[in-house]
């Protein structure tokens, strides 16, 4: 590779995509990359190249805008059908799963839990948006399967004292559509669960775990450490609770996370890792 080189998420800023997107691209090869210390590393020249010639279909800015608030008024009223012939659209449209869910349905969802801390939005607002947020995830899982061999197992769960399954279920099609397994233990899972589900995971990759409540730092430092002590395997953390906390460096995770980007990158990168080790 010759000429000035950028990271893929760089790439991706380039052309207008998300992270995932743009990973695909590469992992279908339609983008030419290489690993240098575990990221990808793209030409310059290809991006500019690959954006005249190819113009990939993605939907951005007031369009993809219209999607999420449409979505927002559906999820708050909790109407499921409506909710879905707003996916609907946005798909037909060109945008990709992963999109769906990182930019249309986190924001719709982000905006109805900001209306509720302001009080423009009751608590059974928030409970029906929730409700209607887990049957779309579990119609919109199917289109996060890929075929092929799958790169390794990842666990993922919520810690004791956290009762939300919605980001986690969404990181685990997320991690599906870049060929893991996934299991997804859900909300409150008991660190003796992470262990379990561990020990029995073929191929396992990681444990990841989904910090969405706090103050619950006891109980994420409590998994973290039993994972490390019953198991030969890293922990990625993430979530909208380490956003309150000042260091959750110190929890004791081998990676912590501040975005679904990041926390695809993180798997990814030790996926790679244990390929290169032959772990």
């Amino acid at each position: 590779m010759t000429g000035e080189t950028i990271s893929l998420t760089e790439a991706a800023t380039r052309l207008g995509v998300h992270y995932m997107t743009a990973y695909r691209y590469v992992r279908t090869g339609q983008l030419p990359a290489v690993k240098v210390g575990g990221e990808w590393n793209v030409a310059a020249s290809d991006v500019d190249s690959f954006r005249k010639e190819s113009a990939p279909t993605v939907t951005k800015g007031r369009r993809q805008a219209d999607f999420h608030k449409r979505l927002e008024g559906r999820l708050v009223v909790g109407d499921e059908s409506g909710a879905w012939t707003v996916i609907e659209s946005a798909l037909a449209s060109g945008v990709e799963p992963a999109h769906i869910y990182l930019d249309v349905l986190a924001p719709a969802l982000a905006q109805i839990g900001a209306d509720w801390a302001a009080g423009r939005a009751t608590i059974a607002a928030e409970h029906r948006a929730t409700a209607v947020t887990i049957r779309l995830i579990g119609r919109l899982g199917p289109h996060f399967n890929r075929p092929g061999k799958k790169r390794g197992t990842v666990i993922i769960g919520a810690p004791s004292g956290d009762q939300h399954s919605v980001p986690g279920a969404m990181a685990a099609d997320l991690l599906r559509g870049q060929g893991f397994d996934v299991l997804d233990l859900g909300a409150n899972t008991p660190a003796e669960s992470f262990v379990d589900a561990a020990r029995h995971a073929d191929r396992l990759i990681a444990v990841g775990i989904s910090a969405t409540t706090g103050p619950n730092a006891e109980a994420i430092r409590g998994t973290i450490s039993l994972v490390h002590s019953e198991l030969d395997c890293p922990v990625v953390l993430g979530g909208h609770a380490l956003v309150k906390m000042d260091d959750p460096e110190a929890l004791g995770a081998d990676v912590v996370t501040s975005s679904s980007t990041a926390m695809m990158q993180a798997f990814d990168a030790l996926a790679e890792a244990r390929i290169r080790t032959g772990s």
